[in-house]
């Protein structure tokens, strides 16, 4: 039985990530800061809720000592849990705003894959993947074709391509680890009012895949729902 944690996993992609996942067999740890609705999504999925709070080093230490005592093992570490910030013009983006963004998008991973990483060394295929955006891509976000160039969220950006090579980083030095980052796509969820063309299950295509594929396949790759996209 592979076992795995997603990271705000309560409600959009992680809630979709944490249901598919369920269904195909994963025993789901399902990651959220609130209590309340946590363990009500959680015993809907047929999933452990699990509190935890990626801006708070003594929840995350929390969250991984919960999963030691009950599991011992994690297979699968899904980096989820994200925020938009505030949404101002740029000539009013503050410092704090973009700290804001940066500690749960960037450094929350960075939390939770420390506290974590023992715990995925236990297991036969330890995988992290950890949930990006297109956002973070120069290329696209330069491709006139593309939806990411009509975009203007300084903060969220510069978070997911931080992301990005953080991702790239953690897969050159943690070669004992399968790291990957996911573009979901453009998606209805709160995040973006529910604007997006892509149901949340089309947006979680590659987060599924990439949990599911078991041992051989590569580390270091960012990829959607069509396949491998590559880090320009």
């Amino acid at each position: 039985m592979t076992t795995t944690f997603v990271t705000g996993a309560n409600k959009g992609l992680g809630r979709e990530t944490a249901r598919r996942l369920v269904e195909a067999g994963h025993t789901v740890l399902l990651g959220a800061r609130d209590p309340e609705a946590g363990r009500r999504t959680a015993d809907e999925l047929g999933a452990r809720f699990v509190q935890i709070d990626v801006t708070d080093e003594a929840s995350v230490a929390a969250a991984a000592a919960d999963v030691e005592t009950h599991e011992g093992v994690l297979d699968v570490l899904v980096n989820n849990a994200g925020i938009t910030g505030a949404q101002r013009d740029a000539a009013d983006l503050t410092a704090d705003d973009v700290a804001a963004v940066l500690d749960v998008n960037l450094l929350g991973v960075v939390r939770t894959t420390h506290a974590f990483l023992p715990l995925l060394r236990r297991s036969a295929d330890p995988v992290v993947v950890n949930v990006a955006s297109g956002l973070g891509s120069t290329r696209l976000t330069h491709d006139t074709s593309r939806v990411e160039s009509t975009v203007l969220a300084p903060a969220y950006t510069a978070s997911k391509a931080a992301l990005v090579m953080l991702t790239t980083q953690y897969a050159k030095g943690l070669p004992d680890v399968r790291v990957n980052a996911v573009d979901p796509g453009y998606t209805a969820t709160d995040l973006n009012g529910g604007s997006g063309p892509q149901t949340v299950t089309e947006g979680t295509d590659a987060v599924v895949r990439l949990a599911t594929e078991g041992p051989g396949h590569g580390s270091g790759r960012f990829v959607d729902r069509d396949g491998e996209i590559g880090w320009s």
